[in-house]
Parts: structure tokens; sequence; C-alpha cells
């Protein structure tokens, strides 16, 4: 597939889930590139707003296999996980995979779950791996963690730590639907039938080539520069605010290089870049506060920085 090809299907992913994620294209790119990065998404909003509608659609158009799990205060690691199970015609224990191992994971209402169910996903974010019982065993290619959770301020709510926050590429709300978008689907229009209606417009395979195109993605030194003054920025008063980690500059470059290979550019330019930062950088500043204070920070960050290119 040449890169024309790929940007062409990618945007006939784009196309189709538009047609059931109504009015949230913006919305739809940033986390299709996030997915290209290789980056987890972490999509935080009120009950009933299409999150875990927006993340079976995409999975679905990009051929990958997806696994869902509603996180409750009682789930254990092993739930996630998998575990040993005795098998006694072998007369020896047997690994039993979880649902971890899929290419996407749902994470439906992450911060619903018990810290040390949470703490589960740690190893997995990180190294596309887990450890049980002292054997390694790797997931699939590609694994993407894709969790949704509810306000900090909604009952039965557990904070994710800032160690599990950083594991995320971006941070990103839905918010509620418009008005014409509303109005459709108190006439009739039901996203679920159309989620059902679609077809994948790509494999696997096909995906794993288009991340291998993003890599090929030019970022100059200069550009590279700009993030890494963003991201000493927001280190000057950290006194009162939190700071952003080497991690999150590079989230952010990652994230434009994909994002740039869905524009099908050659080179990201600043642009992306700062129309990008705020999702990189929202959860990590914002720290026991609502995600708006931590894009509001990020904003600040922005206009306090020049592009010097």
């Amino acid at each position: 597939m040449t890169k024309a090809e790929g940007v062409s299907k990618l945007r006939d992913v784009l196309r189709e889930a538009a047609r059931v994620i109504l009015d949230k294209d913006r919305e739809l790119k940033v986390i299709l590139a996030a997915m290209l990065a290789g980056g987890h998404v972490l999509i935080e909003d009120v009950p009933g707003v299409g999150k875990t509608t927006l993340v079976q659609t995409l999975a679905k158009l990009l051929g990958l296999r997806m696994s869902r799990i509603q996180m409750t205060n009682d789930l254990m690691p092993a739930d996630i996980l998998g575990t040993s199970v005795f098998d006694k015609n072998l007369g020896d224990f047997r690994f039993r995979e979880g649902p971890v191992f899929a290419n996407v994971l749902l994470a439906d209402e992450l911060n619903r779950a018990s810290p040390r169910t949470q703490s589960a996903l740690l190893q997995a974010m990180e190294e596309s791996e887990i450890t049980i019982d002292g054997q390694n065993h790797m997931l699939p290619r590609p694994f993407l963690v894709m969790a949704t959770q509810n306000p900090q301020s909604h009952v039965g709510t557990h904070p994710l730590p800032e160690s599990q926050i950083d594991r995320f590429m971006i941070a990103i709300k839905l918010d509620y639907a418009t008005i014409a978008s509303e109005l459709k689907i108190f006439s009739g229009y039901d996203p679920r039938e159309a989620l059902a209606d679609l077809k994948p417009q790509m494999t696997a395979e096909g995906f794993r080539d288009q991340q291998d195109e993003v890599r090929k993605i030019v970022v100059t030194e200069k550009l590279s520069e700009y993030v890494s003054r963003l991201v000493q920025s927001s280190r000057v008063d950290s006194q009162k605010y939190f700071a952003l980690s080497t991690r999150s500059g590079l989230a952010l470059i990652k994230l434009a290089k994909a994002l740039a290979h869905v524009e099908g550019l050659e080179f990201v330019n600043p642009d992306l870049i700062k129309l990008l930062a705020p999702f990189v950088f929202a959860p990590r500043l914002k720290g026991t506060q609502s995600l708006d204070v931590g894009f509001q920070r990020a904003r600040q960050i922005l206009e306090e920085t020049a592009v010097a290119l």
C-alpha cells in the first residue's frame, strides 16, 4: 500500500466514523492520530455522550480486535490480565488469557476500579507485555488502551495516580451533542444501528503499516526545540503548578507526526503542535482538579512560548 493509498484509507475511516459519532470530527481525528502513534487514550466526560461508541467505531473500522471491560470497584487484576488455572488433563497449570490480550482494550469507566486494579494495566501500557507467576506474556501488536472515565466529582470514582495518567498519550473530552445532533437522535437516529452497519476500512496489518509510515514523518530540530521549550515552560512555576515530564514532549512529537500523516503531509509544522499540545499536556497539568483546568494551563503555556523557527 502506497502512502497516498494509506492516507485515503484513513480518511475513509474518519468519514465512516462521522456517520456514527455526529459532529465530533476534530475529536475523531485526534484520537485516530493517537492510535496511529501507538498511544493510549483517556476519554473523560459525563455518561451518555458516546465515549464507548466512539471507541467501538474506530476499532471496527480499523479492523482491530477489541475487548471491553466494565470497570467496577470489585474487579480484580486477574479479571483483566488473566490467571493460571489447573488443567487436569495436562496435570499442570495453564495460563488463561484475560481481556487485555486484544489490539484495543476498552476500559470503560476506568476510575470506578480500585487503585489496585487500575495498577494492573501499568506494565501493559508501558511495555506491551504482562507478567503472571514470573512468566512474561507479550500482548498483540498493536496494543492500545482506550479508557473512559467519569468526572472525579461523580460518586464511586477513584482518581488515577499521576504515574498512570502519564502513560496515556492524550486525554480528551467529547462534551454534549450539538442541538442539531441531539434532535436527530431524538427523531429516531440510532448510533448503535449505524455502528452495526459499518464495514472495516482496513485490516490490523494495514493499520500496522500505517503506524510504520508515521515514523517516516520529518520533525525538524527547530521544531523539537520548540516542544522542549513548551515542556520547560511548565516547570517555571513548579511550586504552583504540576510540571511536564520528558515523556509528554515525546508524546506530543509522536502525535503530531501521526496527524501530519493523516493530513497527507511529509513533515510536522508548528500549527499541528499548537493544535495537539493541549490534549497531551492537560491531563498532566491538572493535578487533582478538573481536566478543564489542565486545558487552561496548557493554553497559557502555548501563549507564553513563542515559536522561533
